[in-house]
């Protein structure tokens, strides 16, 4: 990844929030050509020592290729936003305000218990939020049973973590301060969290 160096984010409790926060990632491997895939990725341990899981369909390209020890590269993406000239007072390049982090992972393959246990926790962590949760205790095993097989579940173990956080780090407060509030004024949501960022970023806000 090309990162500058003012961009560059090393704190290990960054990544795993940012990867937390950020699940649904672009799953890259090698196969006949480069393939990619767009799945939720979950995180466990700690900042120091991690791994992630995820699983794809069987009817996915990418599954062939599936093997323990296969490299593959994961992409989690934050709010992201084109930023004008126009917003600065004076004169300047546009440019796009973004954050990612890419991890290089070897792939091993799980087991089917192992598989289920994560898609328990996959599960689990998104459906308590609904207003009536369905976890996958409460699903028929007849039907769990009947996907299962259609299915391939699989850890990642971090080889190298690279973060970026581009969020006009450098210009002055008055720039940072139009940027922001140009931002929200588009009044949508990628937008709104995009200057929430930046706020945090140079510590004027949350």
């Amino acid at each position: 990844m090309f990162r500058q160096k003012k961009y560059l984010k090393k704190d290990p409790q960054y990544v795993f929030d940012f990867i937390d926060q950020h699940p649904f990632a672009s799953f890259v491997l090698q196969g006949e050509d480069l393939l990619a895939t767009h799945i939720p990725v979950l995180i466990e341990g700690t900042p120091e020592k991690f791994r992630l899981y995820g699983h794809i369909a069987e009817a996915n390209e990418q599954y062939k290729f599936l093997k323990d020890g296969l490299d593959a590269l994961l992409i989690f993406h934050g709010a992201h936003g084109y930023v004008s000239s126009s917003w600065y007072k004076d004169i300047n390049i546009s440019t796009w305000d973004y954050s990612a982090v890419h991890v290089n992972v070897k792939l091993k393959l799980q087991s089917q218990q192992e598989l289920e246990e994560s898609l328990q926790k996959l599960i689990g962590r998104f459906e308590k939020e609904q207003k009536c949760p369905i976890f996958y205790k409460d699903l028929p095993r007849e039907m769990i049973d009947d996907h299962l097989p259609l299915i391939t579940g699989f850890w990642c173990e971090p080889v190298k973590v690279q973060a970026i956080v581009k969020l006009h780090q450098g210009f002055d407060k008055d720039d940072v301060n139009s940027v922001s509030e140009h931002l929200e004024a588009r009044q949508d949501p990628l937008s709104s969290t995009l200057s929430k960022n930046i706020k945090k970023e140079h510590g004027t806000g949350y």
